[in-house]
């Protein structure tokens, strides 16, 4: 089988990776990829841009490609799905309409409310009069969210009425945001679960649960990122793995099987463990509740890095199994050990990248089947002294270390990033630290 992968991110080359370990998968090709995917075994990188959707299915049409993965969400917001579906190709995704749980949160948010499933209460606004005046109106009203695609970076949690105004402000005229409609969320606190799932249209499977780290700096501090860091398994969800599978996995099950909820590909779900204030029910302990803070329409970016390296099953007939409806015959298994991925990125990440400054992995990155780096925002370069890797973005790539436990697995992350050389390499210390010592307790 031939497959393409479409995107050149840290996701892109953890799929490239894990589809190259399939006894199924002849040949690989990754659209545009970067310099981890240039290396990795059985792929070649295309230098077709994701969004140049003529030319992705022509070349998908001349190789006789067998199926294609889209990676980034742009994409498949804009119907690459649809446009290849319509030339005849197998792709894995969802088509415009089902992307639309993550290109607009207003939409998802109305979803969730027909589905019951418990989310935080929210207002609608298109224009910044209309919500700055349900800001000032609320004290409730404090998760500011721009409603299209912002690469991660559009969702302000603030502590005040004036820090709402101001992330307000930033939507609306700072240039970085071309979407004039934006959700107003109440804040609920707890912690965040990753859920990825699997669906065909009909059947949906969850893979192994993780918890990202999106703010910038140690300690949760900073502004919101794409992602800093991963781990799993998330204790977590093991402990709370009953309320999520019947308040949330069971409603969105139904409604497929119902055919009111249409989706194939990733169903990325963002849970919230919500600890209300107060409890009528004093015998339930003030147990957290799962909420659905917000859906994506494909692989998470970093939890793909965090996950895969843990999945046993053969990932293409995963995938392609989603494209025929007969997910519900694959049986997914699971590493028991745990992972731990740490972003390494450009000082100025995630205001500015690094472009073109020399980096140098460890030669012996792929020998170790506990350390995998996995490269994002880089580029490989032919030179008259041979390749040389430069850095090509903001989040540059991740180091997971795997390990019988959390404690051992950072370790490794750690050290692993640490043989990597960049003069402007940044990255946070404290990925999965909580984990690991709830774990060594």
């Amino acid at each position: 089988m031939k497959v393409l992968v479409v995107g050149g991110g840290g996701r892109e080359h953890a799929i490239c990776w894990k589809l190259s370990l399939s006894t199924r998968v002849r040949q690989i090709f990754c659209a545009p990829g970067n310099g981890g995917t240039a290396k990795c075994d059985k792929t070649e990188n295309i230098d077709i841009a994701a969004m140049d959707f003529d030319k992705l299915i022509a070349f998908a049409k001349d190789n006789a490609i067998d199926l294609v993965v889209i990676g980034p969400d742009n994409p498949l917001a804009e119907g690459i799905v649809d446009s290849m579906e319509a030339q005849g190709l197998r792709v894995f995704g969802p088509n415009k309409s089902q992307a639309k749980l993550e290109w607009s949160k207003a939409y998802a948010k109305e979803v969730l409310n027909q589905l019951n499933i418990a989310t935080a209460r929210f207002a609608t606004a298109n224009s910044q009069q209309t919500a700055e005046a349900i800001v000032k109106a609320n004290q409730w009203a404090r998760v500011v969210k721009a409603d299209g695609l912002a690469l991660g970076k559009g969702v302000f949690v603030c502590a005040s009425e004036d820090d709402a105004l101001q992330a307000l402000n930033t939507i609306y005229k700072s240039g970085k945001f071309s979407d004039k409609k934006v959700v107003i969320e109440e804040m609920l606190s707890g912690e965040e679960i990753s859920l990825l799932t699997l669906c065909d249209g009909k059947t949906l499977t969850p893979l192994l649960p993780s918890q990202d780290h999106k703010r910038r700096f140690d300690d949760d501090l900073g502004p919101n990122t794409g992602g800093m860091g991963a781990y799993a398994p998330v204790q977590l969800y093991e402990k709370h793995k009953e309320a999520i599978q019947s308040r949330v996995l069971e409603p969105l099950q139904k409604a497929l099987a119902e055919g009111k909820l249409n989706f194939k590909g990733v169903l990325y779900i963002g849970l919230l463990m919500h600890h209300e204030k107060s409890s009528a029910d004093k015998s339930s302990k003030n147990q957290p509740e799962p909420y659905v803070l917000e859906f994506n329409a494909r692989f998470g970016d970093p939890e793909t890095q965090t996950i895969l390296p843990l999945l046993q099953s053969d990932l293409f007939d995963a995938l392609y199994s989603c494209t025929d409806q007969t997910l519900d015959k694959q049986q997914l298994l699971w590493s028991k050990q745990s992972s731990c991925c740490v972003i390494g990125a450009a000082q100025g990440y995630p205001d500015s990248s690094s472009k073109g400054e020399t980096i140098t992995f460890p030669a012996n990155e792929s020998n170790d089947a506990n350390e995998i780096i996995f490269q994002a925002g880089t580029k490989l370069l032919s030179t008259e002294s041979g390749e040389q890797t430069v850095t090509d973005g903001g989040r540059i790539f991740a180091a997971v270390g795997l390990a019988d436990n959390m404690a051992e697995a950072r370790q490794r992350a750690y050290k692993l990033i640490a043989t990597v050389n960049c003069q402007s390499l940044d990255y946070r210390r404290d990925i999965a630290k909580r984990e690991a010592t709830c774990q060594s307790k």
